[in-house]
């Protein structure tokens, strides 16, 4: 069904806005993935905060220059297109790859990190490093560890102590 030039237009500007306040952009071409692969996939987006949309290549153009993103023309990409936006820089890479992994026919074309095209490769080299999260809590542990490496010493030299003082009684009983 055509949608009129107002609902193109919240279109455009929907996507506009993702994309200026996203941090990472993935673009994908789709064939023969199943309805359900892809209703799958959207939730999988909708958990993880990722917008997902399959706008027309022309909308999508003039989003990405809207935005100030630098890159070809999007109409060059074969076959059904996608955007996935996130306000993480590795999330939407990681989620889009690990779906890839799932369906052959869904394929990572490229993606924007810090306003730049990046191409599928580098996207997938994005998807396999830790997200934020992930980085903040090795972080932490990594942190955690002398301190409570400190604390086991201690401990065992209270322990230590203790068993000498039990063998001291028992030898004077």
């Amino acid at each position: 069904m055509a949608k009129t030039k107002e609902q193109k237009q919240v279109i455009l500007d929907k996507l506009t806005d993702r994309l200026k306040s996203g941090k990472g952009v993935v673009f994908a071409s789709f064939s023969e993935v199943p309805m359900v692969g892809t209703e799958a996939l959207r939730k999988k987006c909708r958990e993880n905060g990722i917008y997902y949309t399959v706008p027309k290549k022309t909308l999508a153009d003039l989003a990405l220059k809207e935005a100030g993103i630098e890159m070809d023309s999007v109409r060059k990409m074969d076959g059904n297109f996608s955007v996935a936006v996130a306000d993480d820089e590795v999330v939407a890479a990681q989620t889009l790859a690990a779906f890839a992994d799932e369906f052959e026919g869904f394929k990572i074309v490229g993606g924007v990190l810090e306003n730049s095209f990046i191409e599928a490769p580098q996207v997938i080299a994005l998807s396999k490093l830790p997200n934020k999260e992930q980085l903040l809590g090795q972080l932490v542990g990594t942190l955690a560890a002398p301190i409570s490496g400190f604390a086991r010493v201690l401990q065992g030299n209270i322990t230590g102590f203790v068993r000498v003082l039990d063998a001291v009684k028992g030898v004077k009983a």
